[in-house]
């Protein structure tokens, strides 16, 4: 892309929250830019002198690209093939390769060494891993406008956290999808800031709703200045596991240019898109094109993509794709915006921690801008196989019917309504009359970590429209029984305006991190348990 040919970001520097607009350079951190330079002797800062830091050198093995296949087949992710991943294989020895990482270099500016990176730094992050990240935002997300700039973070809830500093002020409001990751909610609660649930489909946030929510807003009758900044979690919506893709991200951006809103793209699933869920009998042997640019032009484009403006602050971050412990992300906003979040780091986090850049920076640079993206590859099969094989046994585990959802959040989806296998669980007149009865439906996700499940109390036998208690006492006896899941209360956006009432009987259940053996054995508690609270009279 011939980015000398592309706009450049417009003047939205009335977005700024008054603190943002307070915020002058840090004094000692404004000396940053003198420093490094030739022949210049450095006496203003507190810095500790890098002889005396106890590392010589730091080494790891870092795996290579390619540690995972980019291809499953239905016997990969079938519901018996757990057992011979356990037990049936040796140990998988793992391809590696050595990363050294010495305490000084000729160069600092473009290889990584430990006088720098465990010195006090810049909150843009280590030269070498900027560069790395401008290179692969413009390979990657390709935005629309010529001057965006990427720096780091230290992941993306410390990314929200300042992007919320830097443009609410205390009782502002944000627009969100009515289901939402809890800690964006809580994260600004105590500015007075709340959240205004946007209405939801199959891929996640629905633009008519979000039209009608701005269009409709009359400050007289809300209390409030009409919200000018979005939060969403686009790619494995959080907790739905929804993904919106290009023409809907297109409709979205244009109604935030109208309206005049910031986005703020919250991605932490981007890589992880595992397209629609395929029943094992009908599943063939799935891969993600070889190409790179076929990889890339495959996945569901960024907001960037659209962003013609400057009006997107994309959040991404190291979490899901290397490690969560690294606390290590970035950011990619306008320069305007970026100056800012730069601003509030200074006097925050300072910047992301040393040993993590330079383990994460050396890896990445080793690997480069094709090996990264190939073990990107191979990760998303991966949690594509987990996805399957949970499902898999789900329907081990229940009789499953595929319908389409036609309202909220499920409309357009792929509901799958689970009830008891016939014969398989129950006994006497009781259990013929219940057994084709749904206990509970879930959509299964098109990328991300999570499955979202309706457990349908209202065909309990002792329900009542009444008793907003079920939703917990089954999360209760679930505990109880060995098997901890997060309930849905979490995620609601607007207490006041639940999507389907408080205890509605959601939950968010996650694939991502047991082995294959205890995911079976959790649908088998999950089975068990609400098959017994179901009989309960």
């Amino acid at each position: 892309m011939d980015y000398e040919k592309q706009p450049v970001a417009i003047d939205l520097s009335h977005h700024l929250s008054d603190v943002s607009k307070a915020r002058r350079t840090s004094p000692l951190k404004g000396l940053s830019k003198y420093m490094g330079k030739p022949g210049v002797i450095t006496l203003a800062g507190g810095m500790p002198n890098p002889g005396y830091f106890p590392f010589s050198t730091i080494t790891a093995d870092g795996l290579v690209p390619d540690s995972f296949p980019v291809s499953t087949s239905s016997s990969q992710s079938s519901s018996t093939s757990w057992f011979w991943k356990i037990f049936g294989a040796a140990p998988r020895k793992e391809k590696s390769t050595p990363l050294t990482i010495p305490k000084y270099v000729k160069d600092p500016s473009s290889h990584v060494n430990l006088a720098t990176a465990l010195q006090y730094g810049t909150a843009t992050g280590l030269v070498p891993l900027q560069k790395f990240l401008q290179e692969f935002v413009t390979k990657v997300y390709q935005p629309a406008y010529s001057n965006f700039v990427a720096l780091a973070h230290t992941g993306n809830t410390d990314g929200w956290n300042r992007a919320a500093l830097t443009l609410f002020n205390p009782g502002e409001c944000f627009l969100t999808e009515e289901w939402t990751y809890p800690s964006a909610l809580a994260s600004v609660n105590p500015l007075g800031v709340t959240a205004v649930a946007v209405g939801m489909d199959n891929e996640g946030m629905s633009p008519e709703s979000l039209r009608k929510i701005l269009a409709e807003w009359d400050e007289s009758v809300q209390g409030k200045k009409r919200p000018h900044v979005m939060y969403t979690v686009p790619v494995g919506q959080n907790p739905s596991g929804a993904t919106m893709g290009g023409k809907r991200k297109k409709e979205i951006y244009d109604i935030c240019v109208e309206y005049d809103i910031v986005i703020v793209e919250d991605d932490p699933y981007y890589f992880l898109q595992e397209g629609k869920y395929v029943p094992k009998l009908v599943r063939s042997t799935e891969s993600t094109p070889d190409d790179v640019s076929q990889y890339i032009a495959s996945l569901a484009p960024s907001f960037l993509r659209y962003d013609y403006q400057g009006r997107v602050i994309r959040l991404d971050t190291f979490s899901k794709t290397i490690a969560p412990g690294s606390r290590l992300g970035w950011f990619t906003c306008n320069p305007l915006f970026a100056e800012r979040l730069e601003r509030a780091g200074e006097v925050s986090t300072q910047a992301p921690c040393g040993f993590g850049q330079s383990i994460i920076t050396s890896l990445l640079l080793n690997w480069g801008f094709e090996g990264y993206i190939r073990w990107l590859r191979g990760l998303g099969t991966q949690y594509r196989s987990r996805r399957d094989f949970f499902i898999d046994t789900f329907a081990d585990e229940f009789d499953l019917t595929l319908s389409t959802g036609e309202g909220g959040a499920w409309r357009g989806c792929d509901v799958y309504a689970a009830s008891e296998k016939r014969d398989a669980h129950g006994e006497g007149e009781k259990f013929a009359m219940t057994a084709r009865t749904p206990l509970f439906s879930f959509v299964p996700p098109t990328s991300g970590m999570f499955i979202w499940l309706k457990v349908h109390f209202e065909n309990h036998p002792a329900f009542s429209p009444d008793d907003d208690s079920f939703e917990m006492k089954l999360w209760v006896a679930l505990a109880e029984a060995g098997l901890i899941i997060s309930p849905g209360w979490f995620f609601v956006a607007d207490d006041e305006n639940s999507p389907d009432g408080p205890n509605d009987g959601h939950y968010r259940i996650s694939f991502s991190f047991s082995e294959f053996d205890e995911l079976k054995k959790a649908v088998g508690i999950l089975g068990k348990v609400v098959r017994e609270f179901f009989k309960e009279a």
